[in-house]
């Protein structure tokens, strides 16, 4: 009687170690099937982001004649922007995120270049893309001027910029200079944050060399000054665009590797478990069979 006393104490904390072992066992499973699952994701989107990346540096080596001859120009003709007065920022980010902390670099910028400007200075944001919105919104949302959305799911065209430059001129916000801030790509793993300035009409009229391009009149500046605005936005947006899907496709590959290292990590704790598991059943099945035997 004593004998059959001990072996019920004996079973009972074993019993339960089984049923403790065999739960953690389905959840390690589980984990391990939804780990991999992501996996799956991370590396498809590496691979789309890999194919749109290859397409975009491609196409935004002809786009950079829009910004940069832009430019070239109105410094060949001494056009300088005003030291005083109102600033526009223009923010370039998209509607998409998984790509590092690539737009929210964008809205600190902003507000790093906002705060170096000196006190009583009035100053509007505009946001090109719905993630430098979101942070920006809290951060600094009364200075949001306007709102552009729906970008990056397609490569952007110059109707996308001439469509946002139309209605940036259409605010009742008087500015004597405005800022781009943008990623200009340079690798796959590099983006460098860039301001390219945008001239007002006033600043393109006060310019002593612009009279040698052209015949100079109030709608020749105005039109200067709107298809400037135009090649500006469409080839801060297309660089943003490329940065972006290079930023994404590190970031999925990173993604990826990692886990992969968890997968192994887990596998090999799953296979203990398991394991465990196995032995400690074995453990009680001879231990039940020598018990009857008795």
């Amino acid at each position: 009687m004593l004998g059959a006393t001990c072996r019920a104490v004996v079973f009972s904390p074993q019993c339960g170690q089984v049923r403790h072992s065999s739960g953690k066992l389905k959840e390690l499973g589980m984990r391990l099937k939804a780990i991999t699952n992501i996996q799956k994701i991370t590396k498809t989107m590496k691979m789309i982001s890999a194919a749109k990346f290859a397409k975009a540096s491609r196409a935004v080596i002809p786009a950079r004649a829009y910004g940069v001859g832009a430019i070239s120009v109105y410094e060949k003709a001494g056009v300088e922007q005003a030291a005083e007065g109102s600033v526009l920022y223009i923010a370039i980010s998209s509607d998409r995120g998984l790509c590092g902390s690539l737009h929210s670099n964008i809205g600190r910028e902003v507000i790093a270049s906002r705060n170096e400007l000196p006190a009583g200075t009035e100053s509007k944001i505009i946001t090109v893309g719905e993630k430098v919105k979101a942070f920006l919104q809290v951060t600094n949302p009364n200075d949001l001027l306007c709102e552009f959305t729906e970008l990056g799911r397609n490569p952007p065209s110059f109707q996308d910029a001439a469509a946002i430059a139309n209605n940036i001129l259409k605010t009742d916000f008087e500015y004597t200079r405005a800022v781009v801030v943008f990623n200009w790509f340079k690798t796959a793993m590099t983006q460098v944050i860039t301001h390219q300035p945008v001239y007002t009409e006033e600043t393109l009229g006060k310019a002593p060399s612009m009279s040698v391009y052209d015949s100079l009149d109030e709608d020749v500046i105005k039109s200067y000054q709107e298809f400037q605005l135009a090649n500006t936005l469409y080839y801060t947006i297309k660089e943003n665009y490329t940065s972006e899907q290079g930023a994404r496709m590190v970031s999925m590959d990173g993604a990826t590797k990692n886990a992969g290292d968890i997968i192994e990590r887990m596998s090999l704790q799953y296979n203990r478990t398991r394991q465990a598991v196995i032995t400690t059943e074995l453990t009680e099945i001879i231990s039940g069979m020598i018990a009857i035997s008795e």
